[in-house]
């Protein structure tokens, strides 16, 4: 090649730099080429695992790398053999096929290239769209926050659900079962409350495990329809997907979710159902030949889910102060919540929110159980507005609960009891709440401080919806500095109480009954 040596330097670095860059690659092929690669053969194949022989320096949780482009991950480590979980399409494998170390465990895609896309848990698209764009991965099992790092619950999450925010209230940084029998509206309370996060920035991930398709299509498109897919990460196994993806779902969702967390992010987290992640694992390791124990579920079942949970929390101001809640469901049968599964996670959480098929057939939606219901952590975090006003709603209402079951059989009740009993239906009325529809904090503290002061009690129970509304539509009327107090901002002294009072009389006055009987 013949060169003017009179070149301007920038010239000459644009004929060299190309040249330097190929022979660069052609260097780090041919040093590929010649690094030992460590290669075993499949023995056997059942439905979602694979026997592999001659890897001796596999370790724990390793990815392998299958023919086509599949990969599984190394379970079962013995001295002769390796039980692999795999991970996609095992159909066109068979005996006697190459496996290859990849010497990594298993990572996944995280970043703000995720948030608004359907992803499965290796972070491959399921909308349609473009490849996920990210320039980071983390490993999908990490060790959770250390007790020093943590930080104490102290922020309110609100789910814009009246009787959750109100009685079984829910802080940023917990972890808040949520448990009842199938098609008692579990999803539902999730659901609402990551649509009440709009404009709250708090960023949610929707971990959809092992559920049907139609399922998971519903749910996206509510959160498509309400706007908030725009601040939801959606990681999705359907029910005829390998059980190892299923396995690994929520543990890609978690890392996803403490990339943003160790940002200084507020992130919410559903895993939407933990009972299909246990059934999962016990299918893998029954086929890895592990020993059953109580119900056939292995002896570890407990730490796989502990080891999910703990990693939900509050980091301390120094790692940035962002924090992780977790709202894991869980399916009962029978209501028996003493089930094995149910209790070691009920066990493992802050508290549960109990779903009552009773109550969901009674129409009192949504179903919680207030009495079986409780959390453990989020009064620390409730707002003092609602301590203020909400303080004996809870006893009052498990009250009127053992009252009416007595007035049941017919006794004689005398008058206190009765006004007690009209009190608590009106409790349960303002308690009922349609399903993606979350109620603003003001408009919450306003219901309950109508209902504390008894203000429904004069009012017929077929018209306490429209009473409620006009309750409601009252805080469109408060002054701007009530209404920072009614948002949460601080306690309302006793003459802002008094004039929210005065101002529900007035609204109120036209749905009484004794207004209308004069």
């Amino acid at each position: 090649m013949v060169m003017n040596m009179e070149m301007e330097p920038e010239s000459l670095k644009s004929v060299f730099d190309p040249l330097f860059e190929s022979m660069s690659e052609a260097r780090a092929a041919f040093t590929a080429e010649l690094m030992p690669r460590e290669v075993g053969r499949i023995t056997s194949i059942a439905p979602g695992i694979a026997k592999i022989s001659g890897l001796p320096g596999v370790g724990f949780e390793e990815v392998l790398k299958f023919p086509d482009d599949l990969y599984g991950i190394a379970f079962n480590i013995d001295e002769k053999e390796i039980g692999a979980v795999l991970l996609g399409d095992y159909s066109q494998f068979h005996a006697g096929d190459e496996v290859e170390r990849c010497e990594h465990v298993m990572d996944v895609p995280v970043g703000k290239g995720l948030i608004g896309r359907i992803i499965n848990p290796l972070g491959q698209p399921m909308d349609g769209l473009t490849p996920v764009i990210s320039s980071e991965r983390m490993p999908i099992e990490r060790v959770a926050p250390h007790i020093m790092d943590r930080y104490p619950v102290t922020v309110p999450l609100q789910t814009g659900i009246k009787v959750i925010d109100a009685l079984i209230p829910i802080g940023r940084g917990q972890r808040e079962l949520i448990v009842g029998d199938r098609q008692t509206g579990k999803t539902a309370v999730a659901l609402d409350t990551i649509l009440n996060q709009h404009n709250q920035d708090v960023l949610c991930i929707y971990c959809a495990i092992g559920q049907r398709a139609s399922g998971v299509a519903r749910v996206v498109s509510v959160l498509r329809e309400k706007g908030a897919l725009e601040y939801t990460i959606v990681v999705v196994t359907e029910g005829s997907d390998p059980p190892g993806l299923t396995y690994i779902a929520p543990y890609s969702a978690t890392s996803i979710a403490e990339y943003f967390m160790e940002q200084g992010r507020d992130v919410l987290i559903v895993y939407d159902d933990l009972t299909h992640h246990a059934r999962a694992y016990r299918e893998l390791s029954l086929l890895l030949r592990r020993p059953p124990g109580r119900e056939a579920y292995p002896g570890d079942i407990f730490y796989i889910h502990s080891r999910l949970l703990e990693r939900a929390t509050h980091l301390c101001p120094e790692l940035g102060g962002g924090s992780l809640t977790a709202l894991p469901i869980i399916e009962t049968e029978a209501q028996d919540i003493s089930a094995y599964i149910p209790t070691n996670l009920i066990s493992i959480t802050d508290g549960q929110i109990y779903l009552s098929p009773s109550l969901f057939e009674l129409g009192m939606l949504p179903a919680v159980d207030v009495g079986k219901s409780v959390s453990r952590v989020g009064g620390k975090a409730q707002h003092d507005a609602y301590r203020n006003v909400a303080g004996d709603l809870k006893l009052a209402y498990s009250q009127f609960e053992e009252l009416e079951t007595f007035a049941r059989f017919g006794a004689r009740m005398d008058e206190d009891t009765r006004r007690t009993i009209e009190h608590g239906r009106r409790i349960r009325a303002c308690l009922k709440q349609p399903e993606y529809c979350p109620v603003s904090v003001a408009e919450q503290i306003i219901v309950l401080i109508a209902v504390t002061e008894k203000l429904f009690d004069s009012i017929p129970l077929e018209a306490m919806i429209d009473a409620e509304k006009a309750a409601r539509d009252v805080v469109a009327e408060v002054p701007v500095e009530l209404r920072h107090h009614l948002d949460g901002a601080g306690k309302l002294n006793d003459e802002e109480r008094e004039a929210i009072i005065g101002s529900l009389r007035k609204a109120l006055s036209r749905f009484s009954k004794n207004e209308k009987s004069g």
